[in-house]
């Protein structure tokens, strides 16, 4: 079932890229579909009835085999893995069935051109990538995954390759994420190096002798497990959108609004949070790693919010909302309460996908019109893709019964779960409150968002608004269906993620046994597994280097205490304890962020639209910061692009044009015509000329042997 799973997206994606002329571009969309729906619903099935007690290793084939490298493709299958395969194949099968009527009349292309095989060719290639990634065994699948993802984005988001903006958008998503993966891969190989293995169980197993290993780097000393740890943090900050690798997430709604539902709402761009979570044996010995995701996080939810509240375009309001949600995820999993990390992203899922295709089903019924301000009064034209937002909106803001905890719609559970964990991570510091005013400026723009667009009165071309419609019902049943997701998902698996520790270890497959809880504390939450690793790394203290582990018997002994379940938690890491108990303040801030956002919105929209510009005027060198997106772009145009410009500029015109093709040139042009006017001269048409050239000849002939000879 599970390789099924798998192969079916990519079995899809062959047959309609290669052979979309002998099953038509219709069946190529059918087909693709199907196959998509076929590993949905068996990746539901597995979600609801494997054992997580149970880590399941499904082997494919070997595919690297070098001295001690052995790395073979294998399905690795935990609750990590059957989260992530829900995610993944219901917001990729939704969108495929979206994109038939999203697709069916592109005016980016000409009547009688073929294009509808290809983009349903690339939509399945990049779910297979995609579930590449988060099905691997080890690191080096995971990094063909994740590789995968980044050729199958580049395709997608290029997929308008007459619109030069489309190409540059493509280009510079493909080379902000090299940068980050440049760093995944030498975590990798760092990783390899001290481990001689990449399959993660040996690489969990060997964590708490890394965390005693100094590992010599760009000639300093640095504790391993922080190094390696921040090292793959680097390519989850470019993969995720993270501050300072995060200049390629806006630029990306370029690409069909379809694209930016898959891959920029809920799976590509979630792959780094991902990464953190599967690699929480080793983050949970890297305390000055996570302190750096925290920090990191905290700023770009912050950063990506502020930058939302002045956007104009629907699509990019929607992408920074992203990449600040992805901020969120990071705060949780670097605070060490992983489930909550991989809570919003389940939950963030359901409602930034179909906020999403809902701001699709706008463009589309607004005849591709992008800025809000040509907008206004549509909640009467578009009644199914006004309530689908107003849904999706409720869920992003944090709408629910305060202090229940889990009363409401997804976002308010999963969010305040964050907000509660960030309080306890970091006792009421940068991070919880980075997060709460984050919640403020989402309410802000997001109800920005709905006032703009379906309240007020109409704005910009009459005829645009005249002939607005609603979308077809096969853009209309997506939508459906994610609305249950955002109202639902949030309540029904708020035990599983957030509940009390029994619950969330039964969950997650982790054993537990009763034991004294820590002081403080009224719940028992050790584990066998901790308490294994707790006694590996004591038998480690006091080695200054960990013990080659290429040893048979110490990776035997190693693969024993590999923490079992599909998370780890250290005894000590009493974060969601704590977050539980926080105190009634702090669980009511983000509720009363919410309001005061909406309300403020409601002022600036619907109470007096004159507002905004007044404000904008009234500070009109913060308004130009936020509106240039804190100016990241021209900073890194002036300290990369210009230099590398003119590197490659002078390389040209002074190495290729100067160097290269002036000495061509020179020899061509130069010197060999000078040889020959030479040779010229002596071919004189006498004969005694050349007599004499041949005596001479014969001279030098006798002499060098003459010579040569006497020398032996």
């Amino acid at each position: 079932m599970e390789t099924i799973i798998l192969f079916a997206p990519l079995v899809g994606s062959l047959i309609a890229g290669f052979g979309w002329r002998v099953i038509s571009e219709k069946g190529a969309q059918y087909l693709t579909t199907g196959l998509l729906f076929l590993a949905c619903l068996l990746s539901w099935v597995v979600f609801l009835t494997h054992d997580p007690a149970v880590v399941k290793h499904i082997h494919i084939l070997d595919y690297v085999q070098s001295g001690s490298l052995s790395a073979e493709w294998s399905i690795r299958l935990d609750r990590l893995t059957s989260i992530m395969l829900i995610v993944v194949t219901t917001v990729s099968a939704l969108v495929h069935l979206y994109s038939f009527g999203y697709m069916a009349h592109d005016e980016n292309w000409k009547e009688g051109e073929s294009y509808k095989a290809r983009f349903f060719a690339y939509l399945s290639f990049f779910t297979f990538a995609m579930l590449m990634l988060v099905t691997a065994d080890n690191l080096v699948q995971m990094f063909f995954g994740w590789e995968g993802v980044g050729v199958a984005s580049y395709l997608l988001i290029g997929f308008y390759y007459k619109k030069p903006s489309a190409n540059a958008a493509a280009i510079k998503a493909f080379v902000v994420n090299r940068v980050g993966d440049f760093g995944f891969l030498l975590g990798i190989l760092g990783l390899f190096f001290l481990t001689d293995s990449i399959r993660f169980d040996d690489v969990f197993a060997s964590a708490p002798q890394l965390a005693e290993t100094q590992l010599s780097f760009l000639w300093t000393e640095w504790n391993a497990a922080n190094l390696l740890a921040f090292l793959l943090f680097i390519g989850a900050m470019g993969k995720s959108a993270q501050l300072l690798l995060h200049t390629w997430l806006p630029d990306a709604m370029e690409g069909p609004t379809p694209v930016s539902a898959l891959i920029h709402a809920a799976t590509m761009v979630t792959a780094g949070v991902f990464l953190v979570c599967r690699m929480s044996p080793l983050m949970e010995y890297a305390p000055e790693a996570t302190a750096f995701i925290t920090f990191l996080g905290a700023t770009t939810a912050f950063f990506a919010a502020t930058v939302g509240l002045v956007q104009n375009d629907i699509k990019r309001v929607i992408a920074y909302s992203t990449c600040s949600q992805l901020g969120y995820m990071f705060v949780a999993a670097g605070v060490g309460v992983y489930s909550v990390a991989m809570f919003h992203l389940l939950t963030h899922a359901f409602f930034k996908a179909m906020l999403f295709l809902g701001a699709g089903s706008v463009i589309h019924g607004m005849h591709h019109e992008q800025d809000m301000r040509n907008y206004g009064n549509l909640r009467k034209k578009l009644p199914y893709t006004f309530w689908a937002m107003m849904i999706g909106t409720l869920a992003i803001t944090g709408v629910g019964i305060p202090l229940t905890g889990w009363i409401g719609f997804a976002g308010f559970v999963s969010k305040d779960a964050i907000i509660e964990s960030a309080w306890a991570g970091t006792n009421g510091g940068y991070a919880f409150w980075m997060l709460v005013i984050a919640a403020l400026f989402t309410s802000f723009y997001s109800w920005r968002l709905m006032f703009l667009t379906f309240y007020g009165e109409a704005r910009g071309n009459k005829h645009t608004h005249e002939h607005a419609h609603e979308s077809p019902k096969v853009m209309l049943v997506p939508l459906g269906v994610l609305a249950l997701g955002a109202v639902f998902s949030g309540m029904l698996w708020y035990g599983s993620f957030f509940g009390d520790h029994n619950k969330v270890n039964a969950f997650f497959g982790i054993p537990v046994h009763h034991e004294a809880a820590a002081e403080g504390h009224g719940e028992a939450a050790a584990t066998d597994t901790h308490a294994a690793a707790d006694t590996h790394a004591a038998a480690d203290t006091g080695h200054g280097e960990a013990a080659p582990a290429g040893a048979e018997e110490h990776a035997a002994a190693d693969h024993a205490m590999a923490p079992q379940g599909a998370i780890f938690m250290h005894p000590d890491n009493q974060v969601m304890n704590d977050a539980h108990h926080a105190p009634t303040w702090v669980k009511l801030s983000p509720f009363i962020a919410m309001v005061l956002g909406f309300v403020v919105a409601l002022w600036f929209y619907i109470w007096n639209p004159a507002m905004p510009a007044r404000i904008a005027e009234a500070n009109p060198v913060l308004y130009r910061f936020l509106l240039n997106k804190w100016y990241f772009d021209e900073i890194y145009d002036f300290i990369f692009v210009q230099p590398a410009r003119a590197i490659g500029r002078f390389f040209w015109k002074r190495g290729d044009g100067n160097v290269i093709d002036g000495t061509i040139n020179g020899v061509a042009m130069g010197i060999i015509p000078f040889f020959t006017r030479l040779a010229g001269r002596a071919q004189s048409g006498y004969i005694f000329t050349y007599a004499f050239a041949m005596v001479i000849g014969i001279v030098v002939l006798i002499t060098w042997m003459t010579l040569s000879g006497g020398a032996h």
